[in-house]
């Protein structure tokens, strides 16, 4: 008979204290797993080809923290545009929430950094030994001449992958002119000419993903991720899950092909979902923090299925309404509405102000020493600093120009700004007020600066102050 149907899917605690136990997943093929394979390479690939894209002559996306200009493709933002980068990181997070809550942890499994270059580090080690069986006696045999060959193989393809993942990072930000330009000749060898804060920057990220990759694993996803942490709070009865069928497959046990005991459910105790899940668990103990949700357990268990004449989908994406409650998942659900409502709010505002953005900022700066002053003619004279910087990719001539208004005129040193794209300038002015005609006190003055070709124009206010006359 079957086991009885547990009223929810059971949840296993993660001892956080055991110790680390190395876990060599079996590769599998299969539907879930060729859509994962996919989506990890082709992400790795836009990762490492993305710094190589040239817009307008220069590095398509580069991060130039030194300079503090930050360009992504036709857009260039300064470190006072962080807002850009704050709506962003909320628009990302309020999105992986909105995934979270309808197909669970399909970003640790399908485009995670860390599942990524672990399952290619595990590749090179399937390369090299052979797969999971060889691996597993290859850590137990003794030491030997080939042990030490493959292992120190292993370990310098996987210091090559993590100078190549460095080197990519850095030059996100350092720029791939820079980073492969500036070599020197040491007598026959070439060698970078980097400063040490590009040399710092190399060996963290090298060391980062050769640890992470090669020797935490799926400790990282278990023991550090804080994502894997508060999935169940965003979790619901609809939110779709890898899980085990128990009405269906217990009580387990072993058969002979072809036959279908009676007092016996369809799992076969092969352990083949053990043995390629990339973080060792056992998907039949119920959901586990340390589940990304790869779906590799549901595509070896549909060709255990095939094999042995079963239907398919002992394991599968499922939700709790459906396996426990045996009713239809819905969709359509308060929680989904509400981060989509956030998230089209979010995307909207930011689009909104991309488009109506000026890639042209002005400040104007009043002197500090002296409100106004009256020179030889009798005029007041208040002194400003307009500070111009050009945020577009191209030079542009800038002109500053003084809204009409009885009794007061602009005085500039330059009449024309040339800046060269992405320079900022201070341009001292002077605007002069007839003492007959301007009103006591502060009056509304504004600045135009406008573009040689008419295709930027901002306009900011300040204050002419006749006070202390």
């Amino acid at each position: 008979m079957s086991a009885q149907q547990p009223n929810k899917i059971p949840v296993q605690q993660v001892d956080l204290n055991a110790e680390k136990k190395r876990v060599h997943p079996r590769f599998v093929t299969g539907f879930y797993q060729n859509i994962r394979v996919i989506t990890m390479y082709a992400l790795l690939a836009a990762f490492l080809i993305l710094p190589w894209l040239r817009y307008n002559g220069r590095q398509a996306i580069w991060f130039d923290v030194p300079s503090q200009h930050y360009y992504i493709f036709g857009l260039t933002f300064l470190t006072q545009d962080f807002y850009f980068i704050a709506a962003f990181a909320i628009i990302s997070a309020f999105t992986l929430f909105m995934v979270t809550v309808y197909a669970g942890r399909v970003w640790c499994g399908y485009a995670c950094p860390q599942t990524i270059w672990t399952h290619l580090y595990q590749y090179v080690e399937k390369w090299v030994i052979g797969d999971r069986n060889k691996r597993i006696k290859f850590d137990k045999s003794p030491m030997s001449a080939t042990k030490v060959f493959k292992r120190f193989l292993i370990y310098f393809i996987w210091f090559v992958l993590s100078v190549i993942t460095a080197a990519t990072f850095v030059s996100y930000v350092a720029g791939t002119d820079f980073m492969y330009g500036s070599w020197q000749m040491i007598g026959f060898v070439p060698f970078p000419d980097w400063p040490t804060w590009v040399w710092v920057s190399m060996f963290i990220f090298t060391f980062a993903t050769y640890a992470n990759a090669g020797y935490m694993r799926e400790q990282m996803c278990v023991q550090i991720c804080p994502y894997g942490r508060f999935q169940s709070v965003m979790f619901d009865k609809d939110t779709l899950i890898v899980s085990y069928d128990y009405e269906r497959g217990e009580p387990r046990g072993p058969r002979k092909k072809g036959t279908n005991p009676e007092h016996l459910g369809d799992c076969i105790e092969c352990t083949m979902c053990v043995q390629v899940c990339p973080t060792g668990i056992d998907i039949r103990d119920g959901l586990q923090v340390a589940c990304i949700q790869c779906a590799a357990c549901v595509d070896a268990c549909n060709e255990i299925m095939d094999k042995v004449g079963y239907p398919r989908g002992l394991i599968r994406y499922t939700t709790e309404r459906q396996l426990v409650e045996n009713e239809p998942s819905r969709v359509f659900r308060p929680r989904l509405f509400a981060y989509l409502a956030v998230l089209t709010l979010l995307c909207g505002g930011l689009l909104y102000t991309l488009i109506g953005r000026v890639p042209l900022e002005i400040d104007i700066r009043r002197d500090r020493n002296q409100l106004s002053s009256i020179n030889r003619e009798g005029m007041i004279e208040n002194s400003y600093i307009v500070k111009l910087t050009n945020k577009t990719q191209d030079e542009h001539t800038y002109r500053i120009t003084l809204e009409p208004q009885d009794g007061l005129s602009l005085q500039l040193r330059f009449n024309d700004v040339p800046l060269l794209a992405g320079e900022s300038f201070d341009m001292p002015v002077s605007i002069y007020g007839d003492p007959d005609v301007v009103a006591s006190g502060q009056t509304p003055i504004v600045l135009t600066v406008t573009s040689e070709d008419g295709k930027y124009k901002v306009s900011k206010q300040n204050v002419f102050t006749t006070q202390g006359q």
